[in-house]
């Protein structure tokens, strides 16, 4: 019968221990949750006519590691952002160069084309238009020859 009150009465402490310790975490989650509420109105600068002068500077120099840590992260940001445009303007000046050059064969195609007899197929190419010099140009398709079309 002693084992069992012995066993018992270390339950119970047991018991009352954990309840203490889940009333103190409690109380710390509190104080941390409004500490974390204080720190955030006076980050936005509100409430600070409670601050002493020592409190006020120490906020100041978080505010400004905060800042000079966002401005750093925006600035590498910004470089990536321009080293991938820059890249990119670099693949657009190749694709245009390489699409200048199929005009200019696509040009002479048609020129050597045009050397050609007449009435050798059922089409007539459209007469070359230049290309335009703001890097856009005209496409010349096939279009039917008017007198095969008819019959």
């Amino acid at each position: 019968c002693s084992d069992q009150t012995g066993a018992g009465s270390v339950a119970e402490a047991n018991a009352q221990y954990y309840q203490q310790e889940a009333a103190k975490l409690r109380n710390q989650i509190r104080t941390a949750t409004e500490n974390n509420r204080l720190l955030s109105r006076h980050m936005m600068g509100e409430g600070l006519s409670s601050l002493s002068m020592k409190e006020l500077k120490n906020l100041e120099t978080k505010l400004e590691k905060g800042i000079s840590r966002i401005r750093s992260k925006k600035n590498e940001l910004l470089f990536a952002e321009v080293e991938f445009m820059q890249k990119r303007e670099i693949e657009l000046h190749n694709n245009n160069q390489f699409l200048r050059a199929r005009i200019s064969e696509n040009e002479r195609a048609q020129q050597s084309m045009s050397l050609m007899p007449p009435g050798g197929s059922d089409y007539d190419l459209v007469p070359s238009q230049s290309f335009d010099s703001r890097n856009y140009f005209q496409v010349n398709a096939l279009q039917p020859n008017s007198q095969y079309a008819r019959q």
